[in-house]
């Protein structure tokens, strides 16, 4: 009589590491109080593995010789991403602060209270957006890595700001929706159709979301290289978990790279965008 298959175990189930925090687990409801996957949240914490995954590696880097290395997450919400860096990396090191920025005050007070229940000492929560967190007096000087996964609209812009300005080593990025570029384009549609056949790219309303988007993330990976980062752009997890997929790390080399300035301000200009977003870009419009 064949036996039948034995039924992976939750900690089989979802990979953890070992002295992973079950309680954190629970505490973000990926796991119920009966120890059973809360499947709706466990698609959540892939991308979160996968995401800690490239993450773990420049941690490690910036933790030698015993600095103790900071991170900033931009638009938290829940802080699944922090929790899970302070739980796999922080708190074994027994040093570094991971700092979450979140805007919406409840989510802010139920992360910290969520800390304090679990003894992560070294989190820290601001009531804050992304564009206003770079003038906060509770944040250092400078921060080693910012983090932003699926901060909306121009709070990645916001975030690659804050690095620039805290002079931070890396930056891991997870864009999200982007309309600003997309309602440039519309604005000058019929005169760029008349212009250029290339606005056939963005004549019909689904492309010129979609199109908004490309160029937005291909001028913010030309504004790192231009400002001495080396980047590198891939996928985060499969198209089956999440559409906006688009991972761009960044990492500071010093090496400013003056064609990468030159070819931004050339796309800016090509798709009609100069007046708009090159000031954001670090370029000075000048009109015609």
């Amino acid at each position: 009589m064949k036996q039948g298959k034995s039924v992976p175990s939750v900690s089989e189930q979802l990979d953890l590491r070992p002295g992973q925090s079950l309680e954190l687990l629970q505490e973000l409801h990926i796991l119920t109080r009966e120890g059973r996957i809360n499947q709706d949240s466990r698609r959540k914490l892939k991308q979160v593995y996968h995401l800690f995954q490239f993450i773990e590696p420049l941690l490690q880097e910036l933790s030698r010789d015993g600095h103790a290395p900071t991170l900033a997450d931009h638009g938290a919400g829940k802080s699944y991403l922090g929790f899970i860096l302070y739980d796999l990396f922080f708190k074994a090191l027994g040093r570094g602060q991971i700092y979450g920025i979140e805007w919406r005050a409840e989510l802010v007070d139920k992360s910290r209270a969520l800390a304090a229940r679990l003894g992560f000492d070294r989190m820290a929560f601001l009531n804050l957006s992304v564009a206003a967190s770079a003038e906060a007096v509770e944040l250092p000087a400078q921060i080693d890595v910012v983090t932003a996964l699926h901060a909306c609209d121009t709070a990645t812009d916001d975030a690659i700001a804050f690095g620039l300005q805290k002079r931070a080593r890396a930056l891991v990025l997870v864009p999200c929706c982007q309309a600003e570029v997309a309602a440039c384009l519309r604005q000058g549609k019929a005169l760029q159709l008349a212009r250029t056949p290339l606005a056939e790219l963005w004549r019909h309303p689904l492309h010129t979301r979609e199109l908004g988007s490309q160029i937005t993330n291909v001028l913010r990976c030309l504004h790192l290289e231009a400002s001495g980062y080396q980047v590198t752009v891939t996928e985060l997890v499969g198209w089956e978990h999440s559409m906006k997929n688009e991972l761009i790390i960044a990492r500071y080399t010093g090496q400013k790279k003056r064609s990468a300035a030159e070819r931004l301000r050339a796309i800016l200009a090509e798709f009609g965008l100069e007046q708009a977003l090159a000031p954001r870009f670090g370029l000075e419009f000048v009109p015609d």
